[in-house]
């Protein structure tokens, strides 16, 4: 594509490397980035979400800008701004007269199907570039996905493993093992060395952001100071470097502890530097694999975070992409119950619950279990609408863009695919939170109760999922012995499990 182009840049694309700039001039071209009203409320982001994105873009356009780009960037406040990404093309269309538009590939497939329109609306050639910062192209998946009757992450990741030759042994894993993870379930204890992950004082570019947000939207989900989020690569490197050096050698046995007073443990924090571009994925893997390689880190921790990376967010990507537009409609279980307003707020007794909203309305940010083993199992044994959870967890998190957020949400957490996604439903009642938290021994209810007042609603609650759901969960060879132990329970048992449950659904309306 020859001839001046103009060049959008997403506020999910703040790479230098990304695919668009890489084929552009900064002698001919223009960049073109946007803040828009219809991209910050289309849900109601997190209030540090929408700083940390608009903070982010006007550091990145600076740093182009200091490297001879021309850069129109429209800040939210601007007078003529028309509030839509559509509507700023077709401004910058009129200012510069382009003989074409450039761009990498969206990452949400409501933006794809509207920038596919455009070369009818806007009478110039469109190219849309692959997004090169993915290891695996949709043809890749589509083709590793192709007469597989069970897609399963497992053997994705062997082949992202192959070719990234990550933590290979020739053509054998390092270790003799692809997956370690049965080695990352150990609960913390409180008196484990617990490093903070790195965290940033605003600059006077943020300063100005913090305020737009607090101005126009006070009404969003969230807090949004104290805000210390990483706003630029060299700063997102910086909180790399620190977890390497202190976090990452425990990662992998405590991955999956959740304690009260500890809201980080030993996670990266990378995930909304990753994914808005400021930290390249593979270049992170590679230095994770460097540590181990030198002796710094065991095998389980490196394996464990690669796998998170390389394994799980290439996997979703690639059933987004796969399955879209249909997927986001999926209610497996036909679930319809509202998302109770104690997501919002973090108002309940249940302790695990106030705590990883309240922490999610603090800092954005919830880790893997908790997301998938508080909110969203919770969510299903409940019977929430998956839609509403879905929209929730796209809202809440800084790092939730709808290709990784949606299939994370709709089929693991929520198995409103049916299990396309992951083999069994991710249900579990009280005893799971009790042995990987400290949550339960300050909840009001009691976790060794299994029914009646004061017992911890997740036991009741996991049975009433099981049995409501037995005609569409009873060929699942995985559930077998789950249904076999419910089989064995007497009947006035299995009536106060399901009397339990029922009174605790009757008070979430």
């Amino acid at each position: 594509m020859s001839g001046k182009k103009l060049i959008l840049v997403l506020g999910d694309q703040l790479s230098p490397e990304i695919s668009s700039l890489k084929a552009a001039s900064r002698e001919v071209d223009h960049v073109l980035m946007c803040e828009v009203m219809e991209e910050a409320t289309y849900v109601k982001h997190h209030k540090k979400k929408i700083a940390f994105i608009f903070s982010a873009m006007r550091h990145f356009a600076e740093a182009l800008g200091k490297d001879d780009w021309q850069v129109d960037y429209i800040k939210l406040n601007d007078r003529d701004n028309t509030g839509s990404i559509e509507g700023e093309v077709e401004r910058a269309i009129n200012r510069h007269s382009p003989e074409a538009l450039l761009m990498t590939e969206a990452g949400e497939w409501r933006l794809v199907e509207k920038m596919r329109g455009w070369s009818r609306k806007f009478g110039l050639p469109v190219e849309i570039l692959d997004d090169d910062r993915f290891i695996a192209t949709h043809t890749e998946f589509q083709n590793w996905a192709a007469d597989r009757k069970q897609l399963r992450m497992e053997f994705f990741y062997r082949e992202m493993r192959r070719k990234t030759n990550l933590l290979m042994d020739g053509d054998e894993p390092e270790g003799g093992k692809w997956n370690y993870d049965a080695e990352n379930r150990k609960p913390a204890e409180n008196d484990l060395f617990i490093p903070k992950p790195r965290s940033f004082r605003p600059d006077d570019i943020t300063k100005e952001v913090l305020e737009l947000v607090a101005d126009h939207f006070d009404d969003h989900f969230g807090e949004l100071e104290p805000f210390s989020f990483a706003v630029t690569a060299e700063e997102a490197n910086k909180a790399l470097e620190q977890f390497l050096e202190e976090a990452l050698p425990n990662f992998g046995d405590y991955q999956d502890a959740m304690l009260e007073n500890e809201k980080f443990l030993y996670h990266s924090i990378l995930s909304p530097y990753i994914n808005a571009g400021l930290l390249n994925p593979l270049e992170v893997c590679k230095r994770v694999a460097k540590e181990y390689e030198k002796g710094r880190v065991p095998l389980n921790a490196a394996e464990g975070y690669i796998r998170q990376i390389i394994g799980w967010r290439e996997y979703v990507r690639g059933i987004y992409w796969l399955k879209m537009p249909e997927y986001v409609k999926r209610n497996y279980f036909e679930a319809d119950r509202k998302l109770p307003d104690f997501y919002w707020t973090g108002d309940t007794d249940m302790n695990c619950l106030h705590h990883a909203i309240t922490q999610t309305k603090e800092e954005a940010y919830a880790h893997h279990i908790q997301r998938l083993m508080i909110t969203g199992n919770f969510a299903m044994l409940a019977g929430i609408d998956p839609h509403e959870v879905h929209e929730w967890y796209l809202m809440v998190y800084a790092d939730a863009y709808e290709w990784v957020e949606l299939p994370n949400t709709l089929g693991m957490s929520q198995f409103g695919d049916g299990g396309m996604l992951g083999s069994k439903p991710y249900a579990a009642g009280g005893n799971y939170i009790n042995k990987m938290s400290d949550y339960c021994g300050n909840c009001t209810y009691s976790v060794s109760k299994k029914t009646g007042e004061g017992a911890c609603p997740f036991n009741s609650l996991y049975w009433d999922f099981l049995v409501r759901n037995r005609n569409r969960l009873k060929g699942n060879s995985r559930l077998s012995r789950v249904y076999n132990t419910w089989d064995r329970m007497d009947d006035d048992k299995q009536k106060e499990y399901r009397k339990s449950a029922k009174a605790f659904l009757e008070t979430l309306a």
